[in-house]
Parts: C-alpha cells; structure tokens; sequence
C-alpha cells in the first residue's frame, strides 16, 4: 500500500507585478498556512518518506515548510520542472518514477492541474483545491509504477481554513 499527499502550494503574493509567475513568493497568509498544515499533518501521524516539488518559489517554499517539520532539510526536497502547470500526464510521470523506498510521498504544485489531477483520482470529486490544501489518497500497489493503474481509495482533503 502507498500513499499519497497532493499538497497545492500556500497563498503566493502578487504585490509585485514585475516578477514571473514563477518567482512569486508566498504572502503572509502562506507563510503562515504552511507551518500549519505541516503541523496537522504531524499531528495526524502521517509518515511522509518524500517531499517532491515544482520549483517554482511558492511552491518550494511551501515543501521546505512541510519538510521542516518533519525534520527534512530542504536539499532532500526533490523537484521536478514538470510540476509547475503540471497536467495528469507529468503528474503520473512523476509518480511513477519515485522510488519504490518510499511509501507516502507529498507532492506539491499548482492548480488548475493538481485540483483536476485529485479530481481523476477517486469518486470523492473537489471543484478547487484551497491554497495549502492537502488530497489524500491510499494507493493499492507496492510500486509507484503500477500508479496510474492501481485501484485507488480517498483517505483525507484538509485545508487551513477546514473547521471540523
């Protein structure tokens, strides 16, 4: 069995028009919704083996808040250009090419694709993934390259603005 934690990446800033979509770093919101979410998560006592990320600022610097709570250095991050407005096809391609070593990985990027990717998972459909909303899903496979076809179980959506 493995697991898996879409995470889309917290509130980004758009004070300064001037940078590229690519460069936008997170807002107040974000650097506070980040550590949140980390820390419920945590609580949860989810065991994330593997934190894989766009590279795009906003979205590892969300990773880097989520791997520091679990005492991960942001150098064990493993990023991916393709997540950065990732479709279904560079999500399953990433997914399967984690290694098999790890058994619940957190992936984190952007919307529209990791809210229509989520959506494609399971029977539990969501319009729109929340900033720094987590879709999780029990995966019934022993290798990450049996994903795209595996049966596939909803397990949790949390996000910072959840109240039960």
């Amino acid at each position: 069995m493995k697991q898996l934690l879409l995470v889309r990446h917290a509130k980004s800033s758009w004070d300064n028009p001037m940078l590229k979509d690519f460069d936008r770093p997170l807002n107040d919101r974000g650097h506070a919704d980040a550590p949140y979410m980390a820390k419920k998560l945590k609580d949860k006592k989810i065991a994330i083996d593997a934190f894989i990320s766009s590279p795009a600022k906003r979205a590892i610097t969300t990773a880097t808040y989520f791997a520091e709570a679990y005492g991960i250095k942001k150098d064990d991050i493993i990023e991916y250009k393709q997540l950065f407005n990732a479709d279904e096809e560079a999500f399953l391609e990433v997914i399967a090419g984690t290694d098999d070593k790890f058994n619940c990985i957190a992936v984190f990027s952007h919307n529209p694709g990791i809210s229509e990717f989520a959506t494609e998972l399971t029977t539990t459909a969501i319009d729109d993934m929340p900033t720094c909303s987590v879709f999780a899903v029990k995966v019934k496979a022993k290798s990450w390259k049996e994903f795209a076809g595996a049966p596939k179980e909803f397990w949790f959506f949390d996000y910072p603005k959840k109240t039960a």
